[in-house]
């Protein structure tokens, strides 16, 4: 059970800064008292908005003065932070003792996941192993404590974020990173979203309890919702080191952060924020979390004003436009005998997840990328000022809105805090 446990309408920034006060000292009780190396693992600024940087900043504070503390952000295989992102985010924390994580060669190999318990997992869909692989600072240096920080939300590989997530994709090297999303993605993104434990969650469970127990870890779990204001407020905060601390912190957020229709929506409005979301990689966000309710035939409208690029590398960017956003079967096709769709398998199982399968149209509306970029991805485009001044996104607030001359509208301003779903197709994915 978690160590601490804290849910409300609302918790403070104050009071989540007592809570990680709290924190310390359960991890000097239960722990080590007296730690001299501290890890702490946050996401990536693509959860800056969750304000888990700040209380990563806070156990730098409460413990700087008598430990060694470094900071590794998550990222998987997305690209560093700049130092001028690290302030941002972390504040006071010293530039070097940030580090960035390196998927492609700063990895040691622990293990595998086993064929056999990917086949059995996936029935049957996926039959190959994903080796563990993960970052070589985090195995290899000695630590006294691992404080792994995050935000518990929908997510369209494991269900919900975090948790193990911080290890096995946070911090996992590249062949963990490409054949467990390859087998996630073979599951189908609906099989996914909103699951407590879906195929890929099952095994990093299994990989976690077989190869990390001897790590000196703690979870400390953040869920947000939106209060009567329309405003994201923390509602929970989930503090422990087993698997019912992230159980606790998902059963609250699919109750607070899925929205659930009777009947299937025509057009949607999303903003993806510039100051987090620079790529389709993540901005595609808009799509995993939409696409549950959308109708056949209607339009997800995607307000992009960071948007610059489609891979997070540039070999991923080459990918992704060279092939394109063209659906799942004709994917599945080319990865068969594509040998570059094969070594980042990773870039292949996004292309399925940011497809609409032919059922709606997907129009970007990017700050920095052209009309021909954009179609030749597969979505449609659309001017962005243009878009601001028709939408006014600034005005707007979560829910059913109505333009000047009559277009009714669903307009989400935070994608990447919650899921949207038509009742239909999601207790029809809904397994646990």
């Amino acid at each position: 059970m978690p160590w601490i446990t804290e849910t409300s309408s609302h918790i403070s920034h104050e009071r989540l800064h007592e809570l990680m006060a709290e924190t310390v000292a359960e991890c000097r009780r239960r722990l080590t008292p007296n730690p001299k190396r501290v890890l702490l693992l946050p996401p990536d600024i693509t959860r800056a908005h969750s304000y888990v940087g700040a209380l990563t900043e806070e156990f730098y504070k409460l413990l700087k003065d008598e430990a060694d503390v470094h900071v590794i952000p998550t990222l998987g295989q997305h690209i560093p932070h700049t130092r001028e992102q690290n302030i941002w985010m972390f504040g006071s924390i010293p530039e070097e003792q940030i580090h960035a994580h390196d998927w492609r060669d700063g990895s040691v190999q622990i293990g595998t996941i086993p064929a056999e318990k990917v086949k059995e997992a996936s029935n049957g869909i996926a039959d190959w192993e994903i080796p563990v692989s993960l970052n070589r600072m985090l195995m290899e240096e000695q630590w006294d404590w691992i404080i792994n920080i995050g935000h518990v939300v929908p997510h369209e590989v494991l269900g919900f974020a975090n948790h193990n997530k911080n290890y096995f994709i946070g911090l996992g090297g590249k062949d963990t990173i490409c054949t467990a999303h390859m087998m996630a993605a073979s599951c189908g993104i609906e099989n996914n979203l909103g699951n407590l434990i879906t195929p890929l969650r099952a095994l990093f469970n299994w990989a976690e309890d077989t190869y990390l127990s001897h790590l000196p870890d703690v979870y400390v779990q953040v869920v947000m919702a939106r209060d009567e204001h329309q405003e994201l407020v923390h509602t929970g905060v989930f503090i422990g080191d087993d698997l019912d601390t992230y159980l606790d912190a998902a059963r609250l957020s699919r109750e607070q952060n899925i929205i659930a229709f009777d009947e299937p929506l025509q057009k949607v409005v999303c903003v993806m924020q510039g100051d987090e979301f620079y790529s389709t990689w993540v901005a595609n966000k808009a799509v995993y979390r939409t696409r549950m309710a959308m109708a056949d035939g209607g339009e997800l409208l995607i307000l992009a004003p960071g948007l610059k690029r489609f891979g997070e590398q540039k070999d991923v960017d080459d990918l992704i436009r060279k092939y394109g956003y063209c659906g799942t079967p004709k994917v599945l096709e080319q990865y068969a005998t594509e040998a570059d769709m094969q070594d980042l398998a990773h870039a292949t199982a996004h292309l399925i997840h940011g497809s609409s399968e032919g059922r709606f149209t997907i129009r970007y509306a990017p700050g920095h990328l052209s009309q021909a970029e954009i179609e030749q991805v597969n979505f449609a485009y659309a001017d962005l000022n243009e878009m601001y001044k028709r939408y006014q996104p600034d005005q707007l607030q979560q829910g059913w809105n109505e333009t000047a001359d009559g277009e009714k509208f669903y307009f989400i301003p935070t994608p990447s805090a919650g899921l949207w779903a038509t009742k239909e197709k999601l207790f029809k994915a809904r397994k646990n």
